[in-house]
């Protein structure tokens, strides 16, 4: 189980080779310093930075990132060192925030080489800070323990390193800014928002999601809320931490949402109204709104159990002191200070569970009045308005990517929005998993997985404009051909699913060199120098039962379009089992981490940055006997043929 960590506390860690995320969702820097049994730095070969990135059983990354995974092997550090410090600091001179109280708290998790998360850490409380001490790990009578720490500093990383005993702290602070700093300029941008997108709610300045990002194991931190960030994966099987800051927070004002109704009598809640968000349109509105119903029910599930906790604990204590009383084996002096305890027990927890009922009385009201005001993008398969289909004009601002719950109410579903375009890839997981128990075998669970593929590139090509976005498949065996019907039958793929080595390698090809012919012409600032025949559609590769087919070029390749394709427009969906590509060993976990680890039957392996709940994740599949998706795609396809009309 997770341990929350609050400042100044401390777990052991069960093993010595770890990963720590962090999550925050605007680019900071991540570095480490060691520090002796006096708690000082020795000097600057103890620090590791993005100029300067490995130390002996450390790696950091090389650049400012919103979303970070330290490498840590505290078998590998030199006996000399007693403490790894893990540090974050904004950015300097780069034009973004000045210091840590203008953004949502850093989340910091430390999981095993499994993925598990063994401890996190919400920092909260900074203000003027611009450098902060997250964690320490440090020995403890030749164990390792690690301990939340969240010291910040006004003065930022010259004052940090300082602190620490560092004679050339102005120096070092110095040499690491400057790389950040060039690193952030050598970063692909964007491309330039189509005319079609120039007037769009997405240029509001709000950022959001783009979970986890661990999900190596994402620590999900699940539906960028990764709110603004996406889930992680708190299997630790795949990306990084969901991020979900929530997305309410933005740099300039919108309209106040429409006043809600008042209530039907005085003392209760009003009713919840669709769209009861800030905003500058209805569908930016109901994006926060579903998010914000997202983080209700994560922080008041939190209060629940952690006032069970307490009343576990406190019920302990009373027993304890009760069993240490020799008086109380007088009579039945014992047994009545035995029931007092459990009776507080029972009240406290009741007392608990009524506010909890409470509050999800009232997000299951608000869920009834927004599911089905939802629009397309964001509507379930279920939904009506996909029986009234047409292509629309332009992008959304997010998609539905399937559902959330939590035990304490697994009727009660959050739509996982993420934003559009994806800002990373997609892996459909056809591994076994806590959720596969239901699954009779093997070949089942990876048609499931081939079903939800399906399901989520039909959602893609139905949200975007005829033309907007094409879909390429690699199937190296065939062996999902009666998966790929709904997509080949309908005339929406521009060839049909490749198979054979020979195959995978042109496809693989094609999209690659798409990847670094935009990159140079943004790099150059000479988008109109790109070929007449280049495809500018958001491209979207599904590939199928990964590594067969793949040669090293090829894998490689593919680590290219996962890592580098995103900016520019070429997204990745693995349906792949992990365990099939174990042979590669390590080398594919930057890709697996890369990539949001979705599952094809309920899972709980996402988890949100505040708190941790393992959230159950629902994937999005049409309703049994259901031809919606067949009937969307064809609609698809004729707005294509005739140019969305």
């Amino acid at each position: 189980m997770t341990a929350e960590l609050v400042r100044g506390q401390n777990h052991p860690l069960p093993e010595t080779r770890l990963e720590i995320r962090v999550s925050i969702g605007k680019p900071i820097v991540a570095g480490v310093t060691l520090s002796d049994d006096q708690g000082k730095v020795r000097g600057t070969e103890w620090v590791a930075h993005p100029g300067s990135p490995t130390l002996p059983g450390l790696e950091v990354p090389r650049q400012a990132a919103a979303d970070h995974r330290l490498a840590v092997d505290l078998g590998a550090v030199p006996e000399a060192v007693h403490r790894v410090n893990v540090l974050l600091a904004l950015p300097v001179g780069v034009g973004g925030p000045v210091s840590f109280g203008s953004l949502a708290a850093p989340f910091v998790a430390v999981t095993a080489l499994d993925g598990s998360e063994v401890a996190s850490y919400t920092i909260t409380d900074l203000d003027a800070e611009s450098a902060v001490v997250a964690l320490e790990l440090y020995r403890r009578q030749d164990a390792w323990k690690v301990r939340a720490v969240g010291q910040g500093y006004a003065g930022g990383l010259a004052d940090m390193l300082t602190d620490q005993g560092l004679p050339q702290a102005h120096e070092l602070a110095s040499s690491i800014n400057e790389a950040v700093a060039q690193g952030l300029a050598r970063s692909v941008s964007a491309p330039p928002p189509r005319s079609s997108d120039e007037a769009r709610v997405r240029t509001t300045g709000q950022t959001a999601a783009p979970v986890p990002a661990a999900p190596g194991p994402d620590s999900t931190a699940a539906p960028q809320p990764a709110p603004a960030h996406q889930p992680g994966d708190a299997s630790g099987t795949t990306g990084g931490p969901v991020n979900y800051t929530h997305p309410g927070r933005q740099t300039s004002a919108p309209p106040p949402p429409p006043p809600a109704a008042a209530p039907a009598e005085p003392g209760k809640p009003a009713q919840p109204v669709a769209g009861d968000a800030t905003g500058w349109s209805l569908e930016e509105r109901l994006y926060n709104q579903v998010w914000g119903m997202f983080e209700d029910l994560a922080r008041t599930t939190a209060a629940y159990r952690s006032a069970v906790d307490f009343a576990e604990s406190r019920m302990d204590q009373e027993l304890d002191k009760v069993l240490s009383d020799p008086r109380s084996r007088i009579g039945n002096t014992g047994d009545i200070a035995r029931e007092a305890a459990r009776a507080k027990h029972g009240l406290l927890v009741d007392r608990a569970r009524a506010a909890l009922d409470r509050d999800l009385g009232q997000l299951a009201a608000e869920s009834e009045v927004v599911e089905p005001a939802l629009p397309m993008a964001y509507a379930g398969w279920d939904s009506p308005v996909w029986h009234a289909y047409r292509a629309p004009m332009e992008i959304p601002m997010a998609l539905r990517l399937g559902d959330l719950h939590l035990p304490e109410r697994p009727d009660l579903h959050i739509p996982m929005l993420v934003r559009l375009p994806l800002e990373r890839g997609l892996w459909i997981d056809s591994g076994r998993s806590s959720g596969t128990d239901s699954v009779a075998d093997t070949d089942q669970l990876r048609r499931l997985a081939m079903d939800s593929a399906v399901a989520h590139a039909a959602r893609l090509l139905a949200v975007y404009p005829a033309g907007e976005f094409t879909v390429h498949v690699i199937d190296a065996a065939g062996s999902a051909a009666g998966a790929l019907s709904p997509l080949v039958t309908a005339g929406v793929l521009d060839e049909p699913p490749t198979a054979g080595a020979a195959g995978v390698s042109a496809v693989l090809a094609k999209l690659t060199q798409r990847v670094d012919l935009v990159q140079m012409a943004i790099r150059a600032g000479a988008a109109d120098a790109l070929p007449p025949d280049l495809d500018t559609a958001e491209q979207l590769l599904i590939v199928n039962d990964f590594p067969h087919g793949f040669d090293d070029r090829a894998v490689t390749q593919l680590r290219y379009l996962a890592d580098e394709g995103p900016a520019v427009g070429v997204h990745l969906m693995m349906v792949a089992d992990r365990e099939d590509a174990a042979e590669y060993g390590p080398l594919l976990d930057p890709l697996w981490r890369a990539l949001l680890r979705l599952t094809p039957v309920a899972d709980d392996h996402l988890a949100d940055p505040w708190v941790g709940h393992a959230w159950t994740y629902e994937p999005p599949m049409a309703p049994p006997g259901s031809r919606v998706i067949e009937q969307v795609l064809n609609q698809v396809a004729h707005a294509r043929r005739t140019g969305g009309r």
